[in-house]
């Protein structure tokens, strides 16, 4: 029994041996390369008898293994995968219709390129009989150089003229040198060595007048080509790289060779075009410059060219600097561009005739020149295209100059002075636009009729309100139709200051500060300054300026849509350090205040057209028993003013119920104690006081709600304390409780009560005939005179208090 046991531990030990055997011959078969597969795979046959059936065995699981990785794999990929054909396939007809307009713009290429490339041929074939023309009369001079008439003939091939003359002076004539003729010869060359001196400085001074003359041609040719290089360049890289991606997306296991093979064809492409570029040599003959200056040279005369040339081009310069007109245009920077390219070459082209030094101080001095006159012009500027074509004129000018190696820094600087005032004209624009947009609104909530119109109005503006979803169509937006336009138009202001930033080489993070600059400037001071004027105006009323406040209100709350959508522009997240914050939540806060302020005045002036109404006895004897029509007016009119204004803040509501009412009580009391009004009677009293319970009233019904208690009706308290000291007459206890906190007719101010009882006391004095035979009449007169005395004694104890 041990024996067999023994043998069965051998023999799972044999068993586990193979397996891990076999577990680093399949890691041997995984890890090396197939040129050493086959000694690994003979150990398997070397090893014990069947052990390869085994290892087919794990080989099997292993592949097992491996096939469920990859299924894994493919099935996480799979949805990327069928994303990216998605994709592909929606851009498949732009991509049709890019390769269409590729090939019609190959097809229209090749047809514009067949006759330059038989006028080439045709150039070709005149160069070569030029070359053969001029290698024969070369010959030709050889073998007659003494025949001065041939020379002088020859005076415009400045080159071989100079060389014959000096085999002429170095070797023909010293070997004939005894005749008469050669002497005359050698005398005569000095003199025509000037002539060619003067031929070549007539040919350089018409050099420098073509320059000047037809450099705006050349500039405007030259920057086209830049300007159609770089479009023709972003062109074939949008091209390729659509290209490279779709190649990408279908064949995504080869992507090293496809990245490679892209760059290449990219480089390839790029690096053609650039070649068909035209030179600055190609636009301009320079050889007048060479000729003379080789002259100069080989006569020993360099340094009389060199400062000749430099002190012209200095000239020309100048004259370049001095526009013909006062309006700036391409004209100025054309002709800058020609100057200073040709410059540019002929300081590579030429050795020491200009130097870097002497074109920096030509390019600080123009630079200094054209930042002035940009700068004036920029100023006087009122339309924001011209200034963005002024922009974009200084970009191309700046970015051109400076791929030959000047320095534009100035003029990037100036651009950020050119952007101030860009953004000032957008104001202007922008203030007009929003000022049409006030004057068309109806100033009433929009209606909507079906859920079209309501997803038209939310595609322009964000509003969401769940209350409003909710209700049945047709229905109301609270707003007014201008909310939406102004929003919108707020929107094209970005755009609009967005088109100055491009190709200013500005990073992301300033173009973000950039744009929430302006867009604060037009919150507040253009939007505010309109909103301002609009509340000002005369034509809008109560029922205006409450639907002003709710279009603030609505605007207000839009602002943080304003900021996502400049995040969305500039790809900035409002969390970034130092990031400019919108403030347009003050500027409507500020406005909607302004306009809260003018409802409580017009408000006011309402109240006081209505009080203006009054038309009071003032010496009648009774009341009529009801409260007088004016005023009755005037309440109906508080109530339906105060039911609009159920859409406002609660607390703007009750701010302006309570300055009506308060308004109401000191317009009513200053009627009762107006100069102008000399006498009042008992009734007269009595009638004004039916008038103010009406008041009364109406402050006790609540017309706005959310007022606590009787606050509302203390607006009345210091008319209802007089008129109630009248109505009882009861000086007794106003005289006795003077002064005194729980005083009855605490708000009675002795100068007030004086002098109404003067008026009434005048009353009194009409009837004094008729009065001094009634004994109650002559008490009460008496009465009223001991208490005019003690209400001045009053008043006059007052005066020295304070």
């Amino acid at each position: 029994m041990n024996t067999v046991t023994i043998r069965a531990n051998m023999a799972e030990s044999e068993s586990l041996e193979t397996i891990t055997e076999h577990e680093r011959i399949l890691q041997e078969i995984e890890s090396t390369d197939t040129a050493c597969v086959g000694p690994t795979l003979r150990s398997v046959y070397d090893d014990q008898p069947n052990a390869h059936k085994r290892f087919m065995e794990k080989l099997d699981a292993r592949i097992r293994n491996h096939d469920r990785e990859i299924e894994k794999m493919c099935n996480f990929h799979h949805q990327g995968f069928v994303d990216a054909i998605t994709e592909l396939l929606k851009v498949r007809a732009d991509a049709e219709k890019l390769m269409g307009q590729v090939s019609d713009t190959n097809r229209r290429l090749q047809d514009a390129g067949r006759e330059v490339t038989a006028q080439t041929e045709e150039v070709i074939r005149c160069r070569i009989q030029q070359r053969n023309m001029a290698t024969t009369v070369e010959k030709l001079q050889l073998c007659i150089p003494g025949e001065t008439p041939h020379l002088r003939k020859n005076l415009t091939i400045y080159y071989s003229a100079l060389k014959t003359m000096e085999q002429l002076q170095n070797i023909y004539i010293p070997r004939v040198s005894q005749y008469r003729f050669c002497q005359i010869m050698a005398e005569t060359l000095p003199k025509l060595r000037e002539e060619i001196k003067e031929i070549s400085m007539s040919d350089l001074k018409d050099f420098l007048e073509s320059i000047r003359k037809h450099s705006d041609k050349i500039g405007e040719t030259a920057m086209r080509q830049v300007g159609f290089y770089i479009l023709f360049y972003i062109f074939y890289f949008i091209f390729y790289f659509i290209l490279f991606y779709f190649i990408l997306f279908f064949y995504f296991i080869k992507i090293d060779c496809c990245t490679s093979r892209f760059q290449n064809l990219v480089y390839v492409e790029a690096s053609l075009f650039l070649f068909k570029v035209l030179t600055v040599q190609d636009l301009v003959d320079f050889s007048p410059v060479y000729r003379c200056l080789h002259i100069y040279t080989v006569l020993g005369d360099r340094e009389t060219f060199e400062n000749y040339y430099r002190k012209q081009r200095k000239k020309q310069a100048r004259l370049v600097l001095q526009p013909q007109s006062n309006m700036l245009n391409l004209d100025l920077f054309v002709k800058l561009f020609v100057f200073f390219v040709v410059e540019d070459h002929i300081l590579h082209a030429t050795q020491g005739l200009v130097t870097r030094a002497f074109t920096d101080e030509l390019w600080n001095m123009a630079l200094s020149k054209i930042i002035a006159v940009l700068r004036t012009h920029s100023s006087y500027c009122n339309d924001p295209d011209l200034v963005l074509e002024l922009k974009n004129l200084i970009v191309i000018f700046a970015d051109t100059l400076q791929g030959y190696g000047f320095p534009v820094n100035r003029l990037f600087d100036l651009l950020f002075e050119v952007r101030d005032q860009y953004n000032e004209t957008l104001l202007k624009k922008w203030a007009l636009v929003f000022r049409d947009i006030f004057e068309q609104d109806n100033y009433s909530p929009i209606p909507v009729e079906n859920e079209e119109e309501y997803k038209a109005v939310i595609s322009r503006f964000p509003f969401h309100d769940a209350e409003i979803e909710k209700q049945q169509f047709p229905k109301k937006l609270p707003m007014s139709q201008s909310v939406p336009q102004i929003y919108s138009q707020v929107k094209e202001f970005i755009y609009a200051s967005l088109k100055f930033s491009e190709s200013l080489h500005r990073s992301s993070t300033e173009i973000d500060d950039m744009l929430r600059k302006s867009t604060n400037l037009l919150l507040t001071r253009t939007l505010s300054s309109c909103l301002q004027n609009l509340i000002k105006k005369p034509h809008i009323g109560l029922t205006e300026l409450v639907q002003i406040i709710i279009n603030t209100t609505h605007l207000e709350h839009a602002c943080k849509y304003l900021e996502d959508f400049i995040t969305n522009i500039t790809n900035v997240s409002p969390e970034t350090v130092h990031t400019t914050r919108l403030y347009g939540l003050s500027t409507f806060k500020d406005a909607r205040h302004a306009a809260e302020g003018e409802i409580y005045t017009k408000l006011n002036q309402k109240i006081d057209e209505f009080i203006q109404l009054a038309d009071y006895e003032w010496g009648m004897a009774e009341s009529d028993g009801r409260a007088s029509g004016y005023l009755i007016d005037l309440i109906n009119f508080l109530r339906s003013t105060f039911q609009v204004f159920t859409h406002l803040p609660g607390k703007v509501a009750q701010t302006a119920c309570m300055s009506a009412c308060k308004h109401l009580a000191t317009s009513l009391m200053q009627m009762l104690l107006d100069t102008e009004l000399k006498q009042i009677s008992m009734g007269a009293i009595q009638q004004f006081n039916l008038d103010v319970i009406q008041c009364e009233l109406f402050a006790s019904s609540e017309p706005v709600p959310g007022f606590q208690g009787d606050t509302l009706q203390l607006a009345f308290i210091d008319l209802r304390q007089l008129l109630d000291l009248f109505m009882v007459w009861d000086w007794s206890t106003y005289l006795a409780d003077y002064g005194q906190p729980t005083s009855k007719y605490l708000r009675v101010n002795p100068s007030t009560a004086l002098a109404l009882l003067e008026k009434m006391k005048d009353t009194s004095k009409k009837n004094i005939i008729f009065s001094q035979f009634r004994k109650n009449d002559r008490d009460k007169q008496k009465l009223i005179e001991t208490v005019v005395k003690q209400l001045r004694s009053l008043v006059n104890g007052m005066s020295q208090h304070s």
